[in-house]
């Protein structure tokens, strides 16, 4: 339910599920399972909310503080931490149900930054640079000096009391709507009651800088008391499949993120469920125990052989333990079972390009350009795109994903440099040269 984070560091734009050594402090978690998740998950709020799913974009943060902010109206930036300390699906809808009730209630209508452009990659690195700028985080590694900090503000807001009170009202009729209990909201309140004490949680933080009155907390409870004999009847089926979704989130994020020899430790007695499955096959990963890993994870496709997403988990062991063809085949699988995800297409296309002959560089192109089409806003695949291309001879080409993944980083003057770069190479007037173009005016507005 917070407005503005009080640390939040975008250093670089990462692939969780690419991740074999340490996580860095803070980062763009992209991971097509978690990507998912979110969205599934967030969509019965936003359609009560008379949003169009469709319409919104969410972001994922490798940041240890429960929060949620919106940043640009359409754009809601969620921190692992939220995540990782709501141990309810339901939890979670209550936070996003907050955060859509600022849109919906036109809170940004006056002072909406921009950026409008986050479906690209230098949009999104202007957008999360901004946010970085927000925060006074003079880490964010942010390669220009992004103007005064007014104007990084006019995307991440203390809402008045009256905004707030608004806020309160819409996202508990929203989670009646939705079919989700709004008692949630008070779990969440309660929570962060918990953590007040700790000195140094993330929470005490949010309370400290955002302080919940008397009122308000009785004024929400009150909402929720009014409105809980209001929840729309839904689907047991779906909300159980919220629930497991949103388990398996959690098990990423603490197998990806937290020790993991500590998580091995923590499982050592514990039960072969699925979910403790994952939790070790990630740990195993980043040991690093391939092996061992591999076993945890053919259990886990022996219980679903058609899941996408174990299928690209088994692909990302067998390609870091240097096992490039079979890791090939298990990302063709994952492909195969969800064609339109670009984080998989890119994960074939890195393997493809691992191999390194002729044929499969060809092939590697081929896959890394449909996966720029459908987001290109993966760092990760834009260094492999950039490969590719220059394997292919497109030089120009190579230059302009190279722009825009230092774009998406944030690091703006090497952005300038290789559009500028790629401007030169590429033939004057097409629609690369003109993106190339719009890199160098994004940057232009930026110093």
């Amino acid at each position: 339910m917070k407005r503005r984070p009080v640390h939040l560091a975008i250093a670089t734009a990462l692939a969780c599920t690419v991740l074999a050594g340490q996580v860095p402090a803070s980062g763009l978690v992209r991971d097509a399972e978690i990507e998912r998740t979110i969205k599934l998950v967030s969509e019965p709020v936003l359609s009560a909310a008379g949003i169009d799913p469709s319409s919104i974009s969410f972001f994922v943060v490798n940041n240890p503080e429960i929060n949620a902010f919106v940043a640009g109206n359409r754009n809601i930036i969620i921190n692992s931490g939220l995540v990782q300390k709501l141990d309810g699906v339901d939890m979670f809808q209550a936070v996003i149900a907050h955060e859509v009730a600022h849109i919906t209630g036109g809170h940004f209508s006056q002072r909406a930054i921009a950026v409008n452009e986050a479906r690209t990659a230098a949009g999104l690195g202007m957008l999360l640079g901004l946010v970085a700028a927000a925060t006074g985080n003079s880490t964010a590694g942010i390669g220009v000096a992004i103007g005064a900090a007014d104007v990084a503000q006019k995307g991440l807001y203390a809402f008045s009391r009256s905004q707030e009170s608004s806020a309160d009202r819409r996202s508990i009729e929203y989670l009646a709507g939705a079919g989700v209990n709004p008692e949630a909201a008070i779990e969440v309140l309660e929570l962060l009651h918990r953590s007040e004490s700790l000195q140094r949680s993330g929470s005490a933080r949010y309370l400290r800088t955002h302080p919940l009155s008397a009122t308000r907390i009785n004024r929400i409870e009150e909402l929720v008391r009014r409105h809980s004999g209001n929840v729309v009847r839904k689907d047991q089926g779906i909300t159980r499949e919220h629930q497991y979704w949103y388990a398996r989130a959690r098990a990423k994020f603490k197998g990806f993120l937290n020790t993991p020899s500590r998580n091995i430790r923590e499982l050592r007695n514990a039960d072969s469920s699925e979910i403790n499955s994952l939790v070790r096959a990630i740990s195993y990963f980043r040991l690093p125990d391939f092996d061992a890993g591999l076993k945890e994870t053919e259990r886990l496709l022996r219980k679903r052989p058609n899941d996408p997403f174990y299928n690209e988990l088994k692909g990302q062991f067998l390609l870091a333990s240097g096992r490039v063809r079979p890791a090939i085949e298990s990302y063709d699988n994952a492909v195969s079972l969800a064609p339109k995800e670009p984080l998989l297409l890119a994960g074939l296309g890195r393997a493809q390009l691992a191999l390194g002959n002729r044929e499969s560089n060809a092939g590697a192109l081929r896959t890394l350009k449909r996966a720029y089409d459908l987001d290109p806003r993966d760092a990760r695949m834009l260094r492999d795109l950039a490969i590719a291309y220059q394997k292919d001879g497109q030089r120009g080409m190579a230059a302009l994903v190279t722009a825009e993944r230092f774009a998406l980083n944030g690091q703006f003057a090497q952005a300038a440099t290789h559009a500028g770069h790629a401007q030169k190479l590429l033939r004057n007037g097409s629609p690369e040269w003109q993106k190339a173009r719009d890199i160098l005016q994004m940057v232009g507005r930026l110093k």
